[in-house]
């Protein structure tokens, strides 16, 4: 794809790009694709995607307690448990406002871990990244920021997503559409959101501004950012969805040339 070139003019060390179409055929890509990345928040897709297999084989229900007085699991992973960014204390009642939380998502794992007595590194080997292929993908931390990860096996991921093979396409209806409506919050990055949407582990793009897709990115769009220079966007309205990553820390450069990388590409498409 000509629009993946852009990614040439990019201020970072390297990066690797991918265009997935919904019938999971590769539309393009860009650089060392099977390069290692460190993923940051990148990880929480996944990571919410195992937990989603967890439901759907009963080791855990989407709306069981876990974490703070009053959260559940579908709490933690829509960001409205109430716990703190980076620590395990509580900032508001569960479902009253979207407080973004890599706490949230360390308490979800754990919770799996001891649902299902596997270390939640090895459950999401066993129920995503095995049976997907994505054999260049590991865990070595935090379910919520510590995955590493290659273009080509998120390009599984995101060919998984549009087409889910390993959970019911009503399941991934049901993340990758607002949970918890009208809570307003922090999008890390881009400020203050009214409402700042988000799925099970997704994020939505709705009608946010300022945003990291594309000015012609549809409201439907889901995905997630991380601070270590990455993305991934499926927009279900275009038919495809895209993968970069980088080795750059997010900032002023993401802010500027993803959301024009991402309008390249769906005028391309």
């Amino acid at each position: 794809m000509e629009s993946l070139q852009l990614i040439k003019s990019w201020p970072v060390p390297a990066a690797a790009a991918a265009v997935v179409r919904a019938d999971g055929t590769l539309a393009g890509s860009y650089g060392p694709v099977e390069q290692r990345f460190a993923l940051a928040s990148v990880t929480k897709p996944l990571a919410a995607y195992a937990a989603l297999v967890a439901v759907e084989e009963g080791a855990v229900e989407l709306d069981e307690p876990a974490g703070p007085e009053g959260s559940t699991v579908r709490h933690l992973l829509a960001h409205t448990s109430g716990l703190a960014f980076d620590e395990q204390r509580t900032m508001a009642a569960p479902g009253t406002r979207r407080l973004y939380s890599n706490a949230g998502f360390d308490v979800l794992g754990d919770h799996i871990a001891k649902a299902t007595d596997i270390p939640f590194a090895e459950y999401l080997r066993q129920a995503v990244l095995e049976p997907l292929g994505m054999t260049s993908t590991d865990l070595p931390g935090s379910p919520a920021k510590d995955g590493v990860s290659t273009v080509s096996d998120l390009a599984r991921f995101a060919a998984e997503l549009q087409a889910p093979r390993l959970l019911a396409a009503e399941t991934v209806a049901e993340a990758t559409r607002v949970a918890f409506p009208g809570l307003t919050g922090v999008l890390p990055g881009y400020g203050h959101q009214r409402p700042n949407d988000w799925g099970l582990g997704f994020e939505i793009r709705d009608a946010k501004s300022p945003h990291w897709t594309g000015g012609s990115s549809s409201p439907r769009t889901y995905g997630h950012f991380g601070q270590s220079g990455t993305f991934l966007w499926v927009d279900p309205q275009a038919g495809a969805a895209c993968v970069a990553l980088t080795n750059r820390a997010f900032g002023p450069w993401a802010v500027e040339v993803w959301p024009q990388l991402t309008d390249a590409v769906l005028a391309e498409l």
